[in-house]
């Protein structure tokens, strides 16, 4: 890659592990479900009226947008509402990889080989540890939900790569479109109408910063960038980058928020980060590794791009989860 690809893909990467500190501070002045529907609103809109008809058939459109939108960005903006730290999220969800391969084997038929299987197991010990750590400080329920939106990622990684889109852009402004109006109707019924309103009625320049940084920059800026990059280099020279993204999001936790990073945390991070990478980029039987990246929120967060064969993306779309043959960057 050239010095400025290099310095664009961790740009990105940086974009969307700061996304987890920007979610944070937003919880502050938006409930979590309805937080979740603005994104996806402000996601949505204007960009679905200038990148064209959904490239695939409608039923991956839907099915992404629930299992992603609905979900696991549903999941994530709650377990991180209870009580789950920002620079903690950014790590946990990376677990999506392994939920990825886990799920490819059971729609799929795809057989894990050795390394990618012990990469698995590594993964697997990093989220125990980082369940010690959390059970000693935090609320382990909230840890939960961070673990079922990255199962949720998981299985829309698989629903990707069964839709194959070949524009990513196009089909996450169109998945965008899909969870807004049930995030919103369970915000009426979890949260409650006046609260939503309060937030809406005391929206300020910070709120709507909020929003936009993260429907536009780490969806329209970062997907876009993502996507610019597959096109022009080998998934596996660029997927790695998406690794930094927890170093980012726990770096910029203990910058922004004063997030402590324990020791038990430290070791959290490499085995899962270690776990994660011989996941991803190991080959499954038979094939390269199918393991998933993400976007949207991530997506990301997630928390969480386009194949690299696609055609150039637009600039005026939402950030996508990647297909499942990628691994996945945090929302």
């Amino acid at each position: 890659m050239r010095p400025a690809h290099v310095c664009l893909a961790v740009l990105v990467t940086a974009v969307w592990g700061v996304n987890f500190v920007v979610i944070e501070v937003g919880l502050d002045h938006f409930p979590p479900l309805l937080f979740s529907a603005l994104r996806f609103l402000v996601a949505a809109l204007p960009a679905v009226f200038f990148v064209g008809r959904p490239k695939v058939a409608w039923k991956w459109v839907v099915g992404v947008g629930l299992v992603l939108g609905v979900a696991k960005f549903g999941l994530l903006f709650i377990g991180m509402d209870a009580g789950m730290p920002a620079g903690l999220s950014s790590l946990v969800l990376q677990i999506q990889a392994v939920f990825t391969a886990l799920f490819a084997f059971v729609a799929l038929g795809e057989r894990p080989g050795r390394v990618r299987a012990l990469g698995m197991l590594i993964a697997l010990a990093g989220i125990a540890v980082a369940a010690v750590d959390e059970g000693e400080t935090g609320p382990l329920a909230a840890f939960a939900l961070l673990i079922g939106a990255a199962a949720c990622w998981g299985v829309s990684n698989v629903l990707t790569r069964k839709a194959s889109p070949p524009d990513a852009l196009n089909f996450m402004v169109w998945v965008s479109t899909v969870p807004v109006l049930p995030l919103l109707a369970l915000s009426l019924l979890w949260e409650g109408p006046s609260r939503d309103l309060e937030a809406l009625r005391s929206l300020d320049w910070t709120g709507a910063g909020i929003i936009v940084y993260v429907a536009w920059i780490t969806t329209v800026f970062g997907f876009g960038a993502w996507g610019y990059l597959l096109r022009r280099h080998p998934a596996s020279t660029v997927a790695p980058f998406s690794l930094l993204v927890p170093v980012f999001g726990m770096s910029g936790a203990a910058l922004v928020l004063g997030e402590s990073v324990s020791g038990l945390r430290w070791c959290a991070a490499a085995l899962l980060v270690g776990g994660v990478a011989l996941t991803s980029f190991s080959k499954a039987g038979g094939g390269v590794s199918r393991s998933g990246t993400a976007a949207a929120t991530g997506t990301p967060d997630p928390a969480r791009a386009a194949p690299a064969a696609a055609p150039r993306p637009r600039t005026t779309a939402s950030r996508t989860p990647s297909t499942a043959s990628r691994p996945s960057p945090p929302r």
